[in-house]
């Protein structure tokens, strides 16, 4: 047991000190799919930007990627609100290059990140 604990420890310490640095973006582009109609429509959204596409309402707050390597993997912090269901469906990180992890749990559309822009 005890070979558990120490083991579990240095997996953690580990984790820990592979965190990278982020920087933020001031563009974000997201991707939207219309399950019904087969639709793609790619959204560039400034950070701290609303846009209401059909019944959703959209905000974007950060857009973040690693430090120095603007083409790495993306991370976003998003609200997603539908009028009709009271309020927000979504809130949190999404991941680009893990969209599945966060994802958006609605019955239509589904939402992910693609990138952050620098410019």
């Amino acid at each position: 047991m005890r070979y558990l604990w120490v083991a579990l420890l240095c997996f953690l310490a580990g984790a820990a000190g592979a965190q990278q640095a982020a920087s933020n973006a001031p563009i974000g582009v997201l991707r939207m799919l219309d399950k019904t109609n087969g639709r793609l429509l790619d959204l560039e959204m400034a950070a701290g930007q609303t846009s209401r596409v059909g019944p959703l309402t959209i905000t974007l707050s950060e857009c973040r990627y690693p430090a120095g390597n603007p083409a790495g993997d993306a991370y976003a912090l998003l609200r997603i609100a539908e009028e009709s269901r009271g309020g927000a469906i979504f809130e949190g990180w999404m991941i680009a290059s893990s969209p599945a992890l966060n994802p958006l749990d609605h019955p239509r559309f589904d939402v992910w990140v693609l990138r952050c822009r620098t410019s």
